[in-house]
């Protein structure tokens, strides 16, 4: 791997902003969306569990009904691609075991030799499912995905804009999400920037680093 420099971090992490107006000719191009559909795939997540969907919206008549559901927001239409990120609802032992199967596809081993950390996620899921909170526990891999392909698109020079308003039961029912077992956290928009969107050129406003990172 050659990493980058700190420049090109910088650089990229200060020029990406929450488009609010996109460019509704401009596309990415497919090598550049292989790239970015890759970086909400290698998303980190807690036991690699990966309790996600990511649902590229690409039929028109649906992009169409979005807005109505999105608070009015019209990036979901004006984008190049737009992704609903969805999470699994109520994760099962049968998702562990999903997983566990796909360690033995990818990496070669006996699902005898995984049983050891099987039984450690189950243990965790069991609690999690006990006390009430593992669908909170799957959102929250959620926005990992979420926050890593903003970032990988900002290196790439692809705006975007993540959409929290959003009527979520609603998506659920337009995407056929409930008879999959999902449900729809947020939307992320991808694309490039109208040149006349006034929000672009807005300087950040962020707290100081001495009031946000504490060193102990």
């Amino acid at each position: 791997m050659n990493p980058i420099g700190t420049q090109t971090l910088s650089e990229a992490l200060h020029w990406r902003y929450a488009t609010k107006k996109f460019d509704p000719v401009r596309k990415i191009p497919a090598e550049d969306w292989r790239a970015l559909e890759e970086a909400m795939v290698l998303a980190p997540s807690s036991f690699g569990l990966q309790p996600w969907r990511f649902i590229v919206v690409e039929t028109p008549e649906i992009r169409s009904q979005l807005p109505a559901l999105s608070w009015g927001q019209t990036q979901p239409v004006d984008c190049s691609h737009y992704v609903v990120f969805a999470q699994r609802k109520g994760l099962s032992v049968g998702d562990v075991d999903h997983f566990i199967n796909r360690m033995v596809e990818v990496r070669g081993v006996t699902r005898e030799s995984l049983e050891g950390y099987r039984g450690f996620i189950l243990n965790f899921h069991k609690a999690a499912t006990d006390q009430g909170w593992v669908d909170a526990w799957c959102s929250r891999q959620v926005y990992i995905a979420l926050g890593q392909a903003m970032a990988a698109a900002g290196l790439l020079g692809i705006d975007s804009c993540p959409l929290e308003g959003i009527e979520g039961a609603k998506y659920d029912a337009l995407l056929g999400l409930e008879k999959q077992g999902y449900t729809s956290l947020c939307g992320l928009a991808f694309g490039y920037r109208a040149e006349d969107d006034k929000y672009a050129q807005l300087p950040k406003v962020r707290f100081p680093h001495s009031e946000v990172v504490h060193y102990m």
